[in-house]
């Protein structure tokens, strides 16, 4: 095994643990916050911070094309589909007024939702 590969090995090793801790900070977040809004919003952004380093540790490791194209694949949809679901979450919290004890601090849309408007 010549020093590359030792080096390879390291770093994907480093950011395999740290996208496991960033996605155990999400974790954490989500157990901890109070309301739905900010539950969401733990569940988003730290999960696709761990994903990314998850699978950049991967793909050191595992050095092959057709195993990076499979992750690179697995990295689109989860940034695709991730930040869309938390969107739509939020907005049916939102809709059915489960936002939490304490009222928004900017509400934009409730002018809209008065006069019936929809998006």
């Amino acid at each position: 095994m010549n020093t590359w590969h030792q080096v390879a090995d390291l770093i994907g090793s480093l950011l395999l643990l740290a996208g496991a801790l960033v996605a155990l900070s999400g974790v954490i977040g989500l157990l901890r916050l109070p309301d739905v809004l900010t539950r969401s919003s733990a569940a988003t952004n730290p999960q696709t911070l761990g994903i990314l380093l998850l699978t950049a540790g991967v793909a050191l490791r595992l050095r092959s094309w057709t195993d990076a194209a499979t992750l690179a694949l697995v990295v689109f949809f989860q940034l695709l589909t991730s930040p869309v679901a938390a969107h739509l979450v939020a907005r049916v919290a939102y809709r059915t007024q489960q936002t939490g004890h304490h009222p928004l601090l900017q509400d934009d849309l409730a002018a809209q939702q008065r006069s019936g408007e929809t998006d």
